[in-house]
């Protein structure tokens, strides 16, 4: 427990009423797990006003109440901290509550919109395998060493990253690895952290239900490099247009990594394969297990990353030569009898889809269909599905359109909505099937030897969301035991 008035540190409250000599437990944003002694923040969300919750956690026992406005009837027995934004200021309680665990290590933030979890993740695989102590957030999972700890969301909330830095640092890691997503920068989630480092991946169409304009998307994640520290590093992407645009305001040292243009740190594509890449770094031949040149930028930005945290470049090559994909990203198998090629992959974006499928074209020798099945999310951002099956039919030999996570939209209406992309020239490339488990199976049946199926859209994921219910859903697993049926 600790005493309200140094949780309070660098608040500026607008009013208090009460005394900030009490005691509090916990932190809490969530109204439901309120507890005797706890500090609700009273936050305006975009669907939910949690002021209207305060008489509720008053009777759960609440001793203070962060919020942008008083109740009309305060309670004499709970402490109010009023304060112009309830959000920006539980990230900055929950900095002192915990006290400030982010200074305590090395911790470096990935932003971008495709890359964000393969980077993060490697980077704790490199640090973890050469016995520093490591801590990681991500989509898949957020890990201490390697206690892996259930993910909710690419980024948590403030209290929840606090918390779970101030794990890392109990647990004595040195470093720490995190996706920053733009709803994260935008909501003031990682506001009060202090980072090491910060890294920009891409940035590409996605999130417009959110964010409303492609400005406002680039914006949230520059505000993540604007709020960096002088002391920081801040590397970009600057094959990417906007990659300079994360840089303009930063007050961090500034670096940055290419694959077409110069830049500090720089790969030459000598070799793509499904079996692996062969880039060139500073005269220097490296063989890498992962392919795709959206993998050679990921490992160039983990290379680069390795020596601003002070690696030796020749050690920092080596441990990336020895990486694996993170489990959903080009994840790639093959039937042992017909070979036929099966790649798992995340790609939800029209640009993630179109480097899934441009890195497939490129290595293919053109002899062999490409199959995709992919859908569309429910409840997500509309505009980007006719841009999704065009994509998927100007780059594949057949297409099946399907469900993702319908959530509580019906899944034909998503269907219906793709079509509406699909260029007349394709149409009879085009078949939908709704069930995405038949999907996967009917891709195999049409597949001959040496094809190449490609199932996009849910990559790692475990289920599959629809009404509001997660049933357990495996592109990988489902894939193995159709191929497993096809060699009886």
């Amino acid at each position: 427990m600790k005493e309200l008035k140094h949780i309070l540190e660098q608040v500026n409250p607008i009013k208090i009423i009460g005394d900030t000599a009490i005691a509090v437990n916990e932190l809490k944003l969530d109204s439901r797990k309120v507890e005797q002694g706890d500090v609700f923040f009273a936050v305006k969300g975009t669907t939910v006003d949690g002021h209207s919750f305060i008489p509720k956690v008053t009777e759960q026992g609440a001793s203070v109440i962060v919020c942008e406005e008083i109740p009309t009837e305060p309670n004499a027995a709970v402490v109010y901290v009023l304060v112009k934004d309830a959000r920006k200021t539980s990230a900055i309680m929950a900095c002192n509550f915990y006290d400030h665990p982010s200074k305590k290590l090395q911790l470096v933030g990935v932003t971008g919109t495709n890359g964000k979890t393969s980077v993060a993740t490697l980077l704790h695989q490199i640090y973890v395998q050469k016995n520093h102590k490591s801590g990681l957030l991500s989509t898949i999972v957020n890990k201490i060493n390697n206690e892996e700890i259930p993910s909710t969301h690419t980024t948590p909330d403030p209290i929840a990253i606090n918390a779970l830095l101030q794990k890392m640092v109990d647990e004595n890691c040195e470093y720490a690895f995190m996706e920053v997503s733009s709803h994260a920068a935008d909501q003031d989630r990682i506001f009060g952290l202090e980072f090491t480092g910060a890294i920009f991946t891409n940035i590409t169409h996605d999130h417009l239900d959110y964010h409303k304009t492609f400005q406002e998307y680039i914006y949230a994640k520059k505000k993540f490099f604007d709020q960096l520290p002088a002391k920081a590093f801040a590397l970009t992407n600057i094959d990417d247009k906007r990659g300079e645009v994360m840089l303009q305001n930063t007050s961090a040292k500034k670096y940055s990594y290419a694959v077409k243009s110069l830049a500090d740190f720089r790969f030459k594509i000598l070799e793509n394969a499904f079996s692996g890449l062969i880039v060139e770094s500073e005269g220097v031949d490296v063989h890498l297990q992962m392919t795709g040149r959206f993998n050679a930028y990921n490992l160039l930005a983990i290379y680069a990353t390795c020596v601003l945290l002070g690696m030796d470049k020749e050690e920092a090559l080596s441990a990336i030569s020895t990486l694996r994909g993170a489990e959903g990203r080009f994840d790639c198998i093959m039937s042992s009898q017909q070979k036929i090629i099966g790649i798992i992959d995340y790609a939800h974006t029209p640009d993630a889809l179109k480097n899934v499928l441009d890195t497939i074209n490129e290595i293919r020798t053109h002899n062999e269909q490409v199959i995709t099945v992919v859908g569309c999310g429910g409840n997500r951002d509309k505009t980007k599905r006719p841009d999704m099956a065009h994509i998927a039919t100007e780059l594949s030999n057949k297409v099946i359109l399907t469900s993702d996570n319908p959530r509580n939209e019906v899944p034909e209406d998503i269907i219906n909505d793709m079509k509406a992309g699909v260029p007349a020239q394709n149409y009879n490339k085009v078949m939908s099937v709704t069930d995405r488990r038949e999907a996967i199976r009917i891709a195999c049946n049409l597949a001959n030897a040496k094809d190449i199926i490609l199932l996009a859209g849910k990559g790692h994921e475990k289920y599959q969301e629809i009404s509001n219910i997660k049933y357990p859903f495996d592109d990988k697993a489902i894939l193995l035991e159709t191929f497993k049926e096809m060699n009886k």
